[in-house]
């Protein structure tokens, strides 16, 4: 039986978010469930890595099942998804990066990118859109990033790939605008993920200086709210997006960033 903390407006709703073993994915997925959805993480990730995100959405008093699939492979998407069954939300936000110049990107990381990044998400709209839309009901949430809202260097395959989901984005919402299907992307800036802690932790020790410092290291140029985001804030913001108060929201590019697009 479910929990009583546990909200009713996504209650019979099933998510897949990909790449929610743990981070963003894994704050998306927790806060789905908190609304009574269904969850279906992904990642590559064995069963047993997966199981204590898998045991802390099914505490939520939901269902929870774990995906392994390899989503740089269009084959294995497709037997994933017809696997599945279907699915009412879909969170585009698994990603990998490579970093270095364009004339230093290696073939393999520039094609790997685009088949992760963009394929990816492109194949998965591809193959829920036609159930969410018989079910006059769907949700697409696609994780950008600051990175597709403004250019860096050294991470060419990023930017390029992030730019273009918020393309992917305006296109589905415009083909679903009267079907009862929302598409809406997220451009997060730097959150304090398990990546980004160690690179903290790794100037706290070169540097010899405290988190506070490192993270205004890190942060500097960057976000003008001189903060992280959290994953817990992108959570709560894909939730809004999946339940009633996101009903009429659909193309929109929702920065969250702490002004650093603004500047």
């Amino acid at each position: 039986m479910a929990s009583s903390r546990v909200g009713s407006g996504l209650r019979g709703r099933v998510a897949l978010v990909t790449g929610s073993v743990g981070g963003i994915g894994l704050a998306v997925a927790t806060a789905l469930a908190s609304q009574g959805c269904d969850v279906i993480l992904h990642g590559l990730a064995s069963a047993g890595e997966a199981a204590p995100s898998l045991a802390g959405i099914e505490r939520q008093g939901v269902q929870a099942r774990f995906d392994a699939t390899d989503l740089a492979d269009p084959a294995g998407i497709e037997a994933m998804m017809a696997r599945l069954g279907p699915v009412d939300i879909l969170v585009n936000n698994a990603a990998i990066r490579h970093f270095g110049l364009v004339e230093e990107t290696p073939r393999a990381d520039w094609e790997k990118d685009l088949a992760v990044n963009l394929s990816a998400p492109f194949h998965l709209c591809r193959l829920a859109l036609p159930g969410m839309k018989a079910r006059g009901w769907g949700r697409i949430v696609n994780m950008s990033s600051i990175y597709g809202l403004i250019g860096a260097t050294g991470r060419v395959g990023y930017v390029v790939t992030k730019t273009a989901l918020i393309g992917l984005t305006r296109a589905v919402a415009l083909e679903t605008a009267q079907s009862g299907v929302t598409c809406n992307a997220i451009c997060a800036g730097s959150t304090l993920t398990p990546n980004i802690e160690s690179r903290i932790r790794a100037t706290m020790d070169s540097a010899g200086i405290d988190h506070e410092a490192a993270s205004a290291r890190f942060l500097a140029g960057k976000q003008p709210s001189g903060r992280f985001v959290t994953a817990e804030a992108i959570g709560a913001m894909a939730a809004l997006l999946c339940g009633e108060a996101g009903r009429d929201i659909t193309g929109s590019v929702i920065p969250m960033d702490g002004g650093w697009s603004a500047s």
